[in-house]
């Protein structure tokens, strides 16, 4: 069953397992997918670096990294308002959930 996005903004979903349906409707452009990938690796890839070159000013990077690439992905090739605005907790977390299932095969670019 496919979720109207006007559905998410009118009715208030109440769990991540709700939510992470609609989330991959509103990802489902590749390169918008890809850039995702792109941000959220980075993201990972700051916090250790930040703890191995003893420098916590990459952490302030964090968010612009994680949420540039990804609302690239949302204003010019999804053309759709990324879901952080309502849902950021949920949002954040399918973030890191749809890396870990492009990561291994789930789904697809």
């Amino acid at each position: 069953m496919k979720i109207k996005t006007e559905d998410m903004e009118n009715k208030r979903i109440s769990s991540l397992k709700e939510f992470y349906p609609l989330y991959l409707q509103e990802h489902s452009n590749s390169i918008s997918r890809i850039l995702h990938f792109i941000g959220t690796s980075l993201v990972l890839l700051l916090i250790p670096a930040a703890l191995l070159f003893h420098d916590l000013r990459l952490l302030i990077l964090i968010p612009f990294v994680g949420y540039g690439f990804a609302w690239v992905g949302h204003f010019f090739f999804e053309k759709n308002k990324p879901a952080t605005f309502k849902y950021p907790a949920y949002s954040l977390a399918s973030d890191f959930i749809l890396f870990w299932d492009l990561l291994s095969g789930k789904e697809k670019f």
